[in-house]
């Protein structure tokens, strides 16, 4: 099983989808993360090892070599896209409680903003990194994030903004989150966003990349 489970993970790493996906060339007609995840589970391999041992792994290599601009926000989009047909598998044993996840982590584009590319590939780096996620979406209130963490007490929480405008709704929203969960961890991120501004309005983290959050929660939960 252990070949299995490498492959898997370069199928991830590589962006191969399943079988009949033409991406990447080279792998034209292989199984892709579908069948191999499925083939893993039916033969006996705990979801928690493929997790552990090939998707968690495959996904740290895509968030590295995107830090060092190896790789770019396509080939990342692929390789969390192969990523998540794996974890359809493995789902049905995380909601049943059989396997147990790191935590809960909600994320969502700001209020007024509607970008989500940059979110998207955190919340997916995020569940490949074995995260419940919560994605609120885009355009995000205030009210909702609350609403989100009440529901799901001592989640983490990811605030993304791409535009200079929204940044002031960041503020609000962080502010606001503080004032009734004061113990919450809050993750900010965005093309304008800085690690200043992070400061400056209260949130405990940001990162420019994708990795860097996921690393900041490894941190957190051993």
């Amino acid at each position: 099983m252990d070949e299995v489970l490498e492959k898997l993970s370069r199928c991830v790493e590589f962006g191969k989808i399943d079988k009949t996906s033409p991406y990447p060339p080279n792998m034209k007609d292989q199984d892709g993360a579908d069948e191999l995840a499925k083939f893993a589970l039916d033969n006996g391999v705990k979801p928690d090892e493929i997790l552990d041992l090939a998707l968690i792994p495959a996904m740290e290599i895509v968030g590295d070599k995107y830090s060092r601009k190896e790789i770019y926000v396509p080939q990342m989009l692929m390789a969390a896209r192969a990523m998540t047909s794996a974890m359809k598998h493995l789902k049905p044993f995380f909601q049943s409680g059989e396997t147990k996840r790191k935590g809960k982590f909600i994320i969502g584009t700001v209020s007024g903003d509607l970008h989500d590319i940059g979110k998207n590939l955190v919340a997916m780096m995020i569940e490949g990194g074995g995260w419940e996620v919560i994605d609120l979406g885009v355009n995000v209130s205030t009210e909702k994030f609350l609403k989100a963490i009440e529901e799901n007490p001592g989640a983490f929480v990811g605030l993304s903004a791409l535009l200079t405008t929204t940044m002031e709704n960041m503020k609000k929203t962080v502010s606001a989150i503080k004032e009734e969960h004061s113990e919450a961890r809050i993750l900010v991120g965005g093309a304008p966003v800085t690690k200043e501004y992070c400061e400056k309005i209260g949130a405990d983290f940001y990162s420019p990349d994708p990795q860097g959050a996921v690393n900041y929660l490894k941190q957190l939960v051993l």
